[in-house]
Parts: C-alpha cells; structure tokens; sequence
C-alpha cells in the first residue's frame, strides 16, 4: 500500500470515527474506529468485488464479447501490462471505469451503451484511458475511497435521524441534536471533496496516458464529447442509486450535476477536450 493510498485511509478513518463520536460519544467513536479499520482491510482486499457486484457487471471472455475482448487485448500489449478481467454492464448510458488493487488484479467495465453507442476507435480511447488508470495504479485508491465515502454516507444518515427523532447523545452542548446535524450534513461533503481532489487530477493524466498508448489523442477526445452529450439524456439508474462511486467512471454518469464546475467529480470535459486536441496538434495530427 502506498503512502497516499494510506494517508487517504487515515483521513476517511477518521472522518468516520468522528461522526460516531458525534453520535455516541468515545464509545461510538471506538466503534466507528474499529468498524472502519474493519472496511479498510475489506475495501483492500475486496473492494473490485464490492464495486462491480454493485454496478451489476458480469465477466465475459473473449468468446461472448470478441470485439471488446480485442480492442483490451491490443492496447494491453502496447502497454506492457498484463491481461485484466473484463466485464459489462447491462447500462444504456454510454461509460467505462477500472478497478482492482493492482495491474495483475485489474478490471476494465465498460456498459453496453458504449460498445453500442461508440465507434471502435472511440472505444479503444475509452478503454485505453481506463488502462491508463490501472498503468498509474490509480484504481485502488479510487476504488477504496469510494467504499469508504459510502459507509460515509450511510453513517452519516444514521446520525441524521438520530437528531432529528432525538437519539443523539444528551450531556451538554457537544453531543447536542445541533452538532449531531452538522456532522451529518458536514461528513459525506468531505468525503466527496477527498473523493473530487482526487479524481480530478487523475483524469487529465489517465487521459494524456491513454492517448499515448492509442497513439490517437482524438479518438479519446470524441469519445468524451460523445459520452458527456448522452450522459446527460441516458440515465444511468445504478450509479443514481450509489452516488459515492460515481467518481469511477471516465465521465459522471449522474444526471443531477447542476454544481458541476464547484463539486464535479470529474474535471470539465471541454477542458479534457481541449488538452486532447492540443496534444493531437503537437503530433501533427488534425
């Protein structure tokens, strides 16, 4: 585990250990504690099962899905990497994302919307941006803070109603129904600000990378034009249903995006777009 991956677990920890302690005071804390060293050590070594059993995928192999097959086959060979699993998603919206803790454990998904939607070249720049991801090693980090931020988020219900019906702790102003309501209102937005920080910077790389091992910066770049227009009409109800994974996929599968240049998961996709074309320009390419 890397020192980011870690210091990452340490602030979602205690994030949630806070929360508990809002709820029940130093017992609820030591809980909260132990319950999330507990999900950590599953988020590790299990958070790709969690993710993809959530997100409804299935593996296929290169006999059911041979195109797709194919086009991960090819680009894993330019890459130097090994062989991920690959699974789909039975999802009309156009979108792809990576997971695993390791490039010789990784998965690439991708929804049935873009193997249909796309051109094979626009999905070779999709896939290639996700393998760029496992090549970075960025897919266990993402994949663990999205199982944290929703534990997260399901604490942070919890404290919610018990100040609103009167279950918070009662010694005195600290464990007041006030401050029981603040921290459940204040956790989730945190954790998705670690969740934004992160993923945003990423992107940009994973992009540059993936249009690398493409050699086509302007493939990716369609794509993403592409996906973010029908992103916006297709909804993608799986991801509308576990908001704190959104962050996973190549372009926010949430409809309700109105917050988009403040709170967005993902960096703004004409700015991907832009630095794709600029990187196209200085290959020579139009």
């Amino acid at each position: 585990m890397n020192v980011k991956t870690g210091l990452l677990l340490g602030a979602l920890t205690a994030l949630f250990a806070g929360v508990g302690f809002v709820i029940g005071g130093q017992a609820g804390m030591l809980i909260a504690f132990l319950v999330a060293l507990g999900m950590n050590a599953l988020s590790y070594w299990n958070s790709d099962k969690i993710v993809l059993r959530l997100q409804g995928a299935h593996e296929i192999n290169e006999q059911s899905a041979p195109e797709y097959y194919a086009i991960v086959r090819g680009l894993t060979a330019r890459a130097k990497l090994p062989m991920p699993k690959i699974y789909i998603m039975q999802n009309p919206q156009p979108n792809a994302f990576a997971t695993g803790r390791s490039p010789d454990r990784a998965v690439i998904a991708a929804t049935t919307g873009l193997l249909e939607l796309l051109s094979r070249e626009e999905v070779a720049g999709v896939l290639a941006h996700e393998l760029a991801h496992v090549k970075n090693r960025d897919t266990l980090i993402m994949t663990i803070t999205a199982t944290i931020a929703g534990a997260i988020g399901m604490l942070a219900n919890f404290a919610q109603y018990s100040a609103i019906f009167g279950g918070g702790r009662r010694d005195g102003n600290r464990g007041s129904w006030i401050g029981t309501l603040v921290a459940a209102l204040a956790a989730p937005l945190a954790a998705g600000l670690v969740q934004m920080a992160i993923s945003r910077s990423r992107e940009y790389e994973a992009d540059r990378l993936g249009a690398l091992m493409t050699g086509q910066p302007l493939w990716l770049a369609s794509a993403l034009e592409k996906i973010d227009s029908l992103a916006r009409q297709i909804p993608n109800d799986v991801a509308e249903r576990v908001p704190a994974m959104a962050h996973l996929y190549i372009i926010n599968p949430l409809r309700g995006r109105g917050l988009d240049n403040l709170f967005s998961t993902h960096p703004s996709t004409a700015n991907r777009v832009a630095a794709l074309r600029a990187m196209a320009r200085d290959m020579g390419q139009r």
